[in-house]
């Protein structure tokens, strides 16, 4: 049996299941590219596999597809401004960004929770997203709190 959804209400819905804030990132004719993400998630331990949904309408997407690899960067509550920046369209998005370029070459942001360098591997259409299967090639950890988007707003952890 199926049912109409109301878009809104979907929106509505899924925007009270708290998200982390990343920003995946990549190199594209030797410019850094990238774009805020909160569809991301841990996909497998054996293979190491992570997954992210970008949305079709994302300028930033194809070229970070065209690289072949790219970069997630969990950010920390300290990162809002980051997160802001990497969610508008168009524009140099790495001005003011301190970045080093990680084992694929992808842009890893300084300062981050954790970041995790992956080939790409599999692509899968899923309505107006992709969803974006990679393999996990180098990762490491930082100090602090993530960054939490709740309601259609950044949140902090308590407790």
């Amino acid at each position: 049996m199926t049912t109409a959804v109301d878009s809104t209400v979907l929106r509505d819905v899924m925007g009270r299941f708290a998200t982390g804030v990343t920003v995946v990132t990549a190199m594209d004719g030797g410019r850094p590219v990238g774009f805020t993400c909160q569809s991301f998630v841990s996909l497998s331990l054996e293979p190491p596999l992570v997954a992210l949904a970008p949305a079709k309408t994302s300028t930033s997407w194809p070229r970070i597809r065209r690289a072949g690899s790219f970069c997630v960067n969990v950010l920390s509550d300290r990162q809002a401004a980051v997160c802001r920046a990497f969610a508008r369209s168009g524009g140099d998005k790495f001005t003011g960004v301190d970045w080093r370029p990680g084992v694929t070459g992808a842009p890893v942001l300084r300062s981050t929770l954790a970041w995790v360098e992956c080939r790409l591997e599999a692509i899968h259409d899923a309505g107006d997203h992709e969803l974006v299967v990679g393999r996990v090639l180098a990762l490491h950890t930082g100090e602090g709190t993530p960054l939490l988007f709740y309601r259609s707003r950044f949140a902090r952890l308590t407790g």
